[in-house]
């Protein structure tokens, strides 16, 4: 039981940490996008039409490891940990 309280909180931590890292993330992509871009463009000889969809994939694959590999998991911990403390409560015997 100690061991899925501890999973759950890794699970959700994870989960706020990451949330804030990607919003660090997006509010400096969006601050600094035409600054970046001729950096990018200087030095790696691209363009703006090339850099938008990999920004954007960088977003999405972001969104899903928050969402599917720290939330998805941290909620279904809390979900199992509050059940077993119910049926701790009411007297029946664990799982």
């Amino acid at each position: 039981m100690e061991t899925v309280r501890i999973l759950r909180n890794i699970f959700l931590r994870a989960f706020v940490i990451a949330v804030g890292i990607g919003a660090v993330f997006a509010i400096v992509m969006f601050t600094a996008w035409d600054a970046a871009m001729s950096f990018v463009t200087s030095h790696f000889h691209t363009d703006a039409a090339t850099m938008t969809p990999i920004a954007l994939q960088f977003f999405a694959q972001l969104r899903f490891v928050v969402w599917f590999g720290l939330l998805t998991p941290g909620l279904a911990l809390h979900w199992t940990l509050k059940a077993e403390q119910k049926r701790a409560r009411v007297g029946e015997r664990p799982i």
